[in-house]
């Protein structure tokens, strides 16, 4: 039997105009990777600033440059409607990596912050 939980993974952001990348790693009871979220503890830096590259199982899932304004969410959406659709994944090496991009934009300043990606995933229960 299977069941459904969100995995969070942080990436902190120091330094402006640079790029973090960092590798995380499932649980073995992991089996599909249903859908993504990005989040964040200073939304507007995010939306403005912020791009990444993400893979799965060395798979490239979103290429260099993707906006991640486009994998947010707003509140006045619905909680069960929250993540993009990732069509059930397998994990293959039980690995995701994320090389998340600051940019400068003029309209905000630099301030450090926290890039959260939520992972909707499918594990044996």
């Amino acid at each position: 039997m299977s069941k459904r939980i969100k995995k969070r993974f942080d990436l902190q952001v120091a330094a402006a105009s640079g790029i973090i990348s960092q590798t995380f790693e499932f649980d073995k009871t992991v089996e599909k990777v249903h859908g993504i979220l990005f989040a964040s503890d200073r939304d507007d830096l995010m939306y403005y600033r912020g791009s990444a590259k993400v893979e799965v199982n060395s798979d490239e899932i979103f290429p260099e440059g993707y906006e991640t304004k486009l994998l947010m969410s707003g509140l006045n959406v619905s909680p069960n409607d929250r993540f993009y659709n990732l069509g059930g994944i397998p994990p293959g090496n039980f690995k995701v990596k994320v090389d998340y991009k600051d940019t400068a934009d003029a309209r905000l300043a630099f301030a450090a912050y926290r890039v959260s990606v939520y992972l909707d995933v499918e594990i044996k229960s």
